[in-house]
């Protein structure tokens, strides 16, 4: 039996979306969707239920012109994610299909056409999967106690969900691999110092920190935004600079024809604040 402990307030989504979500919880401030993993008791490890849960939470999201902005956090203190859940992967017979969609972990760490921000709000524990779906966002806010590791060659497995890839990406090969290749716990500090982490504050601070760098972006225009994300992404696939530069980005595309376009200079001109419309 389903238990339904999701609500969405907000006018913004389609009264047809879905409500009734098991694992996750969200909450929607203005353009700013937030979703917490709901399983506390399991360190808010995920298993394939929680998959299927957040693969439908950000397809709305990406779909839903009202939302700009996503923060992803964890239910408690303790743990923001522990990653895949080791126990229920026990309790099924050790198998490890954990039949997630093409998306990946958390309906996220695969889905490489999301230009909307993502800001994750890590709380406690930000283990193997816990930690990719960290690095598959955008920005990262750390409270005091967070602890970051791909503990993955410990347990004889691999970190599958991008960390491999990301990491190095992020914070430089010989960083990364003085992470991965001993699977030892960084502290939100030490984070920060290797850039990975944005901003650490403390626990009880954590959720307005991570609110507050998802307002500053939604001052600015969420086409500019769409496009800079993707530009900032994509360009990687060109390593010639001047290529890149040169190089059609949808999203840019989509800025040059939208109706900010046209505000933000008026706006600017006429000494106000612009009117956004995401489109």
């Amino acid at each position: 039996m389903r238990i339904p402990s999701l609500i969405l307030t907000s006018t913004f989504l389609g009264e047809n979306m879905k409500t009734d979500y098991e694992f996750l919880k969200t909450d929607i401030d203005g353009h700013i969707l937030t979703v917490t993993i709901n399983r506390p008791e399991r360190m808010n490890a995920l298993h394939p239920p929680a998959h299927a849960e957040f693969d439908e939470v950000w397809n709305e999201f990406d779909k839903d012109e009202n939302l700009w902005v996503g923060i992803v956090t964890g239910e408690g203190d303790r743990a923001f994610s522990a990653g895949n859940d080791l126990k229920f992967q026990a309790e099924a017979g050790g198998k490890m299909d954990i039949n997630m969609a093409s998306s990946g972990f958390a309906g996220l760490t695969s889905r490489f056409n999301l230009t909307k921000p993502l800001i994750a709000a890590v709380n406690g524990v930000s283990m193997g999967g816990g930690f990719e779906i960290a690095l598959a966002c955008d920005l990262i806010v750390a409270s005091t106690n967070a602890k970051f590791a791909l503990p993955e060659p410990k347990v004889g497995l691999a970190a599958l969900a991008g960390g491999m890839q990301r990491l190095p990406r992020q914070i430089g090969m010989k960083n990364a691999l003085g992470m991965m290749l001993t699977g030892r716990h960084v502290s939100a500090e030490e984070g920060k110092s290797l850039g990975f982490v944005n901003e650490v504050v403390e626990p009880e601070n954590l959720l307005s920190a991570a609110k507050a760098w998802a307002k500053q972006i939604e001052e600015c225009s969420p086409m500019s935004i769409r496009a800079t994300k993707q530009v900032a992404y994509e360009n990687f696939n060109e390593p010639d600079l001047e290529k890149s530069m040169q190089a059609h980005y949808s999203a840019v595309k989509e800025l040059f024809g939208s109706e900010d376009f046209i505000e933000g200079p008026v706006a600017f001109a006429e000494k106000r604040l612009p009117n956004w419309k995401g489109k």
